[in-house]
């Protein structure tokens, strides 16, 4: 074939037209902070700041109310970050002659940080925010979501945030688009050592200052807090250090500025100011300001705490006033010791109703969480001498597998705040001979790990996932952790059996099935398959009935019918087992199945039953309607002839929210028991 070797020649684009959305970020607040200190800048001018000690605070104060509410909150990363989201609040809220968001683009990629944020900005009275409304933190009926939600609160927000490493490169994006566009802006973007550990954040560390040298980035800041610490413990004792990485800072092109103490608000304020002329003077060399800070700052025992308190760690509201004490140097504001001293008293006299109470003399139905069957089917396989490995992501205490860790320490990694890492370095393992388990969050294992699992299965090395807090189970941490397309990503991987648990007994039984069939394929020099395990977070009873068999492959009936078939699956089993005794109550006989196999049906049981009810049957997912397992089942018995009237419940192609617990979201978006009731008495009529 001849090749075409004539001169191209250029021709001028039309000039460029964008379309760009008017912000709807608010407005800078006119008046200072209400509780502030004053520093000095560059120029030796005096400078107000908001207080980081009430930042703190208040993030302790809001925290309350969410573990009240029965939600997950996080104290230690606001604490380390509070001088430097003072400084950096302070500098964009000073603009004048323009909005200050169309001075800074500011980008939040420090996980669980957000509520230090909210702090902050209800001390100036950003966007009309109050102290009181910090108390809904986390709660449905709040926009102060557990992560940065933009479709929430587009108000505060520019882009959602949530999953480590993620917001990093659609900063790149802004600062990019901000060039071509000629928009006379800077690029702000707050990360934490732990999203520095994530794959798409090193691709930015190269990629910022790699185009900023071709003059194609405008001014770019990354503020990195690095205080060797992650959700389980101190990153270079459980996984590598990262100094090597951040010292390569300046190999690939940022210009690095080092503050040794990062919690010093004096020399912070300094420093991003100075972070910040830096970028502004010279485009083509980004900035990384480099904190050394302290996680959980403030409080002695959460600095001295191995995960530096990551999670919140009072339970109640019984320290509370201690903790304020501790955070103001014994000088807390009137009006935050008055708050301090409400929890307090509120908790005390929950504690003493709770305790004036007759015991009841109902059944107490014992639950736990789903995890530790897991953990405990494992631990089974390895004990009979199966080569079972735990290969981590920094959540295995969240995921329960660090129960196996700790009964075999020595076949355990901690790979990292890497999931496409974890799920690649499992295959290679399987490869080896190991039957290695995975684990993280569903939403996480789905994204990142979901190209790793398919290249596992094409390359015949079948990896156990453990994917916990899947659909709405992840309540309080909002729509950027609430994986609600996990069966849609996951049950056309060819080789994988995706697997939605609803009871720790069943979670025992499948995860000790799972390790063993891939030990007896490998017996006659097959390959396996691929499991993915998904399950919630929340505590359920130990089994949904007596004597239960579980058997690989099969539904399991839990009710049997005539009127009606409710098929469910995972943590909305429950719902389900609800639905029909109300309905009972009603006359109406309603069957129940649990769908554990969600890509590989059960057609023979789910077929009879089904047709035993007449057809009619209603399909309940925690997931997207699209995709999900009712779509699944619903096209498996049209395929198989069976003739069904049926009413898919869902999420209908919406993000979540926040939420305490996540029954309030379930019963939002119709998934509760009175939802399932309604389709079913839909159908019967």
């Amino acid at each position: 074939m001849a090749v075409d070797n004539s001169v191209v020649t250029k021709v001028d684009a039309p000039a460029l037209k964008l379309q760009a959305p008017q912000s709807r970020l608010a407005p800078a607040p006119q008046n200072p902070p209400k509780y502030f200190v004053k520093i000095k800048n560059t120029a030796g001018q005096e400078t107000i700041v908001a207080d980081p000690s009430i930042t703190r605070a208040l993030v302790a104060l809001m925290n309350v109310h969410a573990v009240n509410g029965g939600a997950a909150c996080h104290w230690g990363g606001p604490a380390a970050l509070a001088e430097v989201m003072a400084s950096i609040h302070a500098i964009m809220f000073s603009v004048k002659g323009r909005p200050w968001f169309d001075a800074f683009n500011f980008v939040n990629d420090a996980g669980h940080t957000e509520n230090g944020i909210y702090a902050v900005r209800a001390n100036y009275g950003f966007d009309h925010q109050t102290f009181a409304g910090l108390r809904d933190f986390r709660s449905i009926k709040s926009k102060l979501t557990g992560h940065g939600e933009s479709h929430l609160n587009p108000e505060g927000v520019l882009l959602s945030n949530g999953p480590l490493g993620s917001s990093l490169p659609q900063a790149q994006g802004l600062a990019i688009g901000d060039h071509f566009a000629q928009n006379d802006r800077v690029t702000l973007c707050v990360l934490s050592d732990g999203a520095a550990m994530e794959g798409e954040a090193k691709e930015s560390f190269a990629a910022i200052p790699g185009l900023a040298a071709r003059g194609l980035v405008n001014p770019f800041v990354l503020i990195l807090s690095d205080n060797d610490t992650k959700l389980s413990g101190r990153i270079t004792a459980q996984s590598f250090s990262m100094q090597g990485s951040f010292a390569s800072f300046a190999l690939l092109g940022w210009e690095v500025v080092q503050v040794p103490n990062g919690n010093n608000l004096q020399e912070v304020y300094l420093a991003t100011e100075k972070a910040i002329a830096l970028a502004q003077k010279n485009p083509a060399k980004p900035v990384v300001l480099w904190l050394k800070t302290v996680k959980g700052f403030g409080i002695k025992k959460t600095v001295e705490d191995a995960s530096g308190g990551h999670g919140f760690p009072l339970s109640n509201a019984e320290k509370i006033i201690d903790w304020l004490n501790e955070i103001t140097a014994n000088q807390p504001p009137a009006e935050l010791l008055a708050w301090a001293e409400e929890l307090r008293k509120s908790w005390s006299d929950k504690e003493a109703a709770k305790a004036a109470q007759p015991a009841s003399s109902a059944p107490v139905v014992k639950k736990s969480k789903i995890q530790a069957g897991l953990s405990d089917g494992a631990i089974k396989a390895a004990k009979e001498g199966l080569p079972v490995f735990s290969v981590a992501a920094d959540l295995a205490g969240s995921t329960g597998m660090s129960a196996f860790q700790k009964t075999f320490p020595d076949r355990s990694i901690d790979i990292g705040i890497a999931e496409s890492n974890m799920v690649s370095t499992a295959a290679g393992m399987s490869k080896i001979g190991f039957i290695p388990i995975v684990d993280t969050f569903a939403q996480f294992g789905v994204t990142k790990g979901n190209l790793p699992l398919t290249m596992a299965a094409l390359s015949q090395a079948p990896v156990v996932a453990v994917f916990s807090h899947a659909g709405f189970q992840d309540a309080a941490d909002g729509a950027s952790h609430q994986a609600t397309t996990y069966i849609a990503a996951t049950s056309s991987i060819p080789h994988t059996a995706v697997v939605v648990l609803s009871c720790a007994s069943e979670a025992e039984a499948y995860m000790y099935q799972a390790i063993k069939r891939i030990a007896e394929a490998r017996k006659i020099n097959k390959d396996g398959e691929t499991v993915i395990f998904f399950l919630g977070r929340e505590n359920y009873p130990i089994s949904w009935q007596d004597g239960a068999q579980y058997q690989w492959g099969k539904a399991q009936v839990l009710r049997e019918g005539k009127d009606v078939t409710i098929i469910a699956n995972g943590a909305l089993v429950g719902n389900a087992l609800k639905a029909a005794d109300k309905l009972k109550e009603k006359g109406v006989s309603a069957a129940v199945i649990n769908n554990a196999f969600v890509n590989q049906i059960d057609i023979e049981t789910i077929s009879r039953v089904v047709q035993g009810t007449g057809g009619k049957l209603v399909t309940v997912d925690d997931h997207q309607v699209i995709g999900g397992s009712g779509a699944q089942v619903i096209h498996a018995l049209v395929q198989a002839d069976v003739s069904i009237r049926a009413k898919s419940l869902g999420i209908q192609g919406e993000f979540g929210q926040s939420a305490y617990m996540a029954d309030e979201l379930y019963e939002k978006h119709g998934l509760g028991a009175s939802g399932i009731m309604a389709a079913a008495e839909a159908l019967l009529k």
